[in-house]
């Protein structure tokens, strides 16, 4: 068991596309799979929920059954071209669990431009102060879905 999870890819896309991606709710929610309220602004939360991806029909249909769960972002830090950050409940899917008293972990993506596109490093951290009965879940299901989201990122870019 670790606190964070780390992931890297190289994006064959420009900073600037690379970064609407991520911080454009509408685009996020596309790839990423979700239907959000409304913009992105530091220091505020956004509500939506989930709705499958726009990008690959397989991760679709595994994202099906959660269709229509509620999620809250709270958005922690914007610094255009470079970092997006926020803070969310990991692995919040048992329809009977309020996990609103629960704390957020926060995932940060970092974008760095580099000959032929741009190098974008996820990180998600906190895990350890989620209760521990539902810590090692959390990070083994948000590992295995950052592996999936950064497939997803780098098809929706392709487009």
């Amino acid at each position: 068991m670790t606190d964070r999870i780390e992931k890297t890819i190289m994006l064959k896309a420009p900073l600037e596309k690379v970064w609407r991606a991520i911080s454009d709710s509408a685009q996020f929610g596309s790839w990423f799979g979700m239907k959000l309220d409304g913009p992105f602004v530091a220091g505020q939360d956004i509500t939506g929920a989930i709705a499958p991806t726009t990008v690959n029909p397989d991760i679709a249909k595994m994202q099906e059954p959660y269709a229509g769960k509620p999620v809250l972002l709270r958005i922690e830090t914007i610094e255009p071209m470079t970092r997006f950050a926020f803070g969310w409940h990991p692995y919040a899917t048992d329809p009977d669990t309020d996990y609103s008293t629960e704390p957020m972990t926060l995932v940060t993506f970092a974008l760095s431009e580099t000959e032929g596109g741009t190098r974008l490093v996820l990180t998600e951290a906190g895990f350890e102060n989620l209760p521990e009965h539902r810590r090692a879940e959390a990070f083994k299901m948000n590992d295995g879905g950052w592996t999936a989201q950064m497939g997803l990122i780098e098809a929706y870019l392709a487009r």
